[in-house]
C-alpha cells in the first residue's frame, strides 16, 4: 500500500487545528487518521493532537488484526479512551473548556479496511464501482437532509453548516460509527477534513484521483484546489492506494 498525508493551514486561518497521518503496527498494517480540532486557538490544536498521538502510540504496539471484529473492537476501545482523555483535560484546564475534535480513522489490512468516524471529517472510497462517500456526517445540516427538511443543494449554503451533532472529547461518552469494507488492488481511500470537502466538489475529488499522477501529486492538487477556492479553513487529507507492488509508502 502507498499513502500520503497532507495538512495545510489554508489562506485565512492564522493557525492549523487539524492533525492526522498514517502509522504502522508491528505487522506493518496501516492506520490512517484525520482529526479536525475545534475550540479556539490552542484548544483545537490540543484536542486533535491528543487524538492522533494517542492512536499512533497504541497502534505501534498492536499485533496484526486477524479479522474485522478485532479491528472494530480496537477502534472502539481506543476512541473511548481518547474521548475520556480529551474531556478530562478540558475539564482540568480553563483555556481548553469546550474543546473537541472530529475524527475519521481507518485500519487498512490486505484483507479488509475498517473505518470509524465522529463528526464531519469524511472517508471516500474509489474503486471499479466508482467514487463514493462511505461516512455519514454527524452534522445538523446532514440530519436536516436525511430527514427531508432541506435538499442537499440547500445544505451547501446553510448558515449552520458547521454545527456538529457529535465530536470527540466534548462529552464524557461518545457515539461513533464503524464499518468494514472490502479494499482491493487498485482501490483508493481518501480521508479528509471539511476544509477540503467544503470547497472541492465530489466531481472534482473524483477527477483529481483519476489524474495520471503520483499519489503525492494528487494530494497536492486537492490541497491547491481548496486554497484556490478561498482556503478559509485548514485543509487535511490522507490518500491511500492499495498497490501490492509498492515496497513502502510515499511520504510528504
Amino acid at each position: 500500500m502507498k499513502a500520503v498525508f497532507k495538512t495545510d493551514r489554508g489562506k485565512v486561518r492564522s493557525h492549523n487545528e487539524d492533525d492526522g497521518g498514517y502509522f504502522f503496527n508491528k505487522a506493518g498494517e496501516i492506520l490512517v487518521v484525520v482529526a479536525d480540532g475545534m475550540g479556539g486557538h490552542r484548544a483545537g490544536d490540543v484536542a486533535s493532537s491528543m487524538a492522533v498521538t494517542y492512536l499512533q502510540q497504541q497502534w505501534a504496539e498492536q499485533e496484526a488484526m486477524s479479522n474485522p471484529a478485532s479491528a472494530e473492537s480496537w477502534l472502539g476501545e481506543q476512541i473511548n479512551q481518547v474521548n475520556a482523555a480529551i474531556f478530562n483535560h478540558a475539564q482540568a484546564h480553563d483555556e481548553c473548556q469546550g474543546m473537541g475534535t472530529t475524527l475519521v480513522a481507518a485500519i487498512c489490512t490486505e484483507r479488509f479496511t475498517t473505518i470509524a468516524h465522529i463528526g464531519d471529517s469524511r472517508c471516500y472510497l474509489y474503486n471499479e464501482n466508482g467514487f463514493k462517500q462511505i461516512t455519514e456526517d454527524h452534522s445538523l445540516v446532514n440530519e436536516l437532509v436525511r430527514t427531508g427538511q432541506i435538499s442537499r443543494e440547500d445544505a451547501e449554503h446553510h448558515p449552520r453548516k458547521n454545527v456538529l451533532l457529535r465530536a470527540l472529547g466534548t462529552e464524557p461518552n461518545v457515539q461513533f460509527d464503524c464499518k468494514t469494507i472490502v479494499f482491493e488492488e487498485g482501490d483508493y481511500l481518501l480521508l479528509s477534513s471539511d476544509g477540503l470537502t467544503n470547497k472541492v466538489s465530489h466531481q472534482e475529488l473524483l477527477e483529481a484521483l483519476e489524474q495520471d499522477m503520483k499519489l503525492e501529486e494528487k494530494a497536492d492538487l486537492l490541497v491547491s484546489k481548496a486554497n484556490d477556492y478561498g482556503g478559509e479553513d485548514n485543509i487535511t487529507l490522507v490518500l491511500l492506494q492499495y498497490d501490492q507492488a509498492a515496497e513502502g509508502v510515499e511520504t510528504s
